[in-house]
């Protein structure tokens, strides 16, 4: 007799055909769940504010997946464009910024956001999503629930639900709370702060499970007053890399994946990348830097600076696939670490593929 499948709802905010680091997770989570005798239901808004979509990881999305999509108000997002006009001095999780003339603005914009919209910009999704899922749950029950974060508002829809319901909930933090690398940098009020770190405080004692990334944010989230934590590092699809050829730059390219804010810029590569070539100036034919994803002025202000912006592509947008085949093309893989003080927790999602892909990685 084949056992009864059990059901898991996933609260995520993240979902194809958006884009962006956020996604994978749970996308590769979801698609290979039912081998496991679980069945996914997934929950999402149907407006998120995303700066772009892929449309090749639908494929990734099982066909008999059920998706609920609900409308989201995002107020911050508004205000934003209005201020910003468009997608001019765009601003980015981590404070990156595509243009230095709108500082003062991204100051703003996460002043308000730290200090008005606890604990973030989608606390408007919180009471409609728990009332819907509060009605979708009494005809379709479920074994378990999972929120996902960032954003961490999402977990108080998990924290009222299972209060609600009493289902049992799972907290899955992709990155920290109050100890994320910009938290110090919302310029927060004393008020605002206390509400932070409450609420962070209530959602890791409420929770029947919380999961995150790597051991050392565990035993923060531990030391923060989880309850019961476990570990669930980031991975790769498998899939994605099967039948992907090698087929090596014939320059040496050196490729960096995802967003290299300002706290990610590695001065000490460019500096030495301009001594090399000082020194080897056959290397001048060869060497190409290659970025792929949103990048902080500040770095390109750096390579300026050491004189390599000649020998720098940047791609603001690559589609997934697209993405392996380059990895596994490349002549080294760069992973710079945020020069912050919580360094020690972060495994970035790109580390896993990079592995993958079987290119020498150069870490910073």
């Amino acid at each position: 007799m084949t056992p009864t499948r059990r059901r898991v709802l996933i609260v995520t905010y993240y979902w194809p055909p958006s884009s962006g680091a956020g996604i994978y997770r749970w996308l590769m989570m979801s698609k290979y769940m039912a081998s496991f005798g679980w069945e996914p239901v997934i929950y999402t808004p149907s407006n998120p504010s995303v700066a772009r979509k892929d449309e090749s990881l639908l494929k990734d999305v099982p066909t008999d997946l059920k998706v609920l999509h609900r409308p989201i108000f995002e107020p911050l997002e508004l205000y934003a464009r209005l201020s910003s006009g468009k997608n001019k001095g765009t601003i980015g999780a981590g404070l990156l910024t595509s243009q230095k003339k709108a500082s003062w603005k991204v100051k703003l914009l996460f002043w308000i956001r730290g200090n008005f919209f606890i604990p973030d910009p989608r606390r408007f999704w919180v009471r409609p999503s728990v009332q819907y899922l509060s009605n979708y749950l009494k005809k379709n029950p479920v074994d378990a629930m999972i929120t996902t974060g960032p954003p961490h508002s999402l977990h108080l829809i998990g924290m009222k639900l299972a209060r609600r319901t009493g289902t049992k909930w799972v907290a899955d933090f992709r990155d920290p709370w109050t100890n994320i690398d910009f938290y110090h940098q919302l310029n927060l009020s004393k008020p605002a702060d206390r509400r932070h770190r409450y609420l962070e405080r209530k959602v890791l004692r409420t929770a029947d499970l919380v999961t995150t990334v790597s051991g050392h944010w565990a035993r923060e989230l531990k030391n923060l007053g989880a309850q019961k934590i476990e570990v669930v590092t980031n991975g790769y699809d498998h899939e994605e890399f099967e039948g992907v050829a090698a087929n090596l730059s014939e320059k040496f390219s050196m490729i960096h994946v995802g967003s290299m804010n300002g706290d990610r810029n590695p001065e000490l590569l460019w500096k030495g990348l301009e001594k090399l070539l000082a020194n080897e100036p056959a290397l001048s034919q060869q060497l190409e830097i290659v970025l792929i994803g949103d990048v902080d002025y500040r770095v390109f202000e750096s390579i300026q600076i050491h004189h390599l912006t000649a020998f720098v592509q940047h791609i603001p947008y690559v589609p997934h696939k697209e993405i392996i085949t380059r990895l596994c093309s490349s002549s080294v893989l760069l992973l710079p670490l945020n020069n912050t003080p919580n360094v020690m927790g972060i495994i970035p999602g790109k580390l896993f593929e990079y592995l993958a892909a079987k290119r020498p990685i150069l870490a910073i």
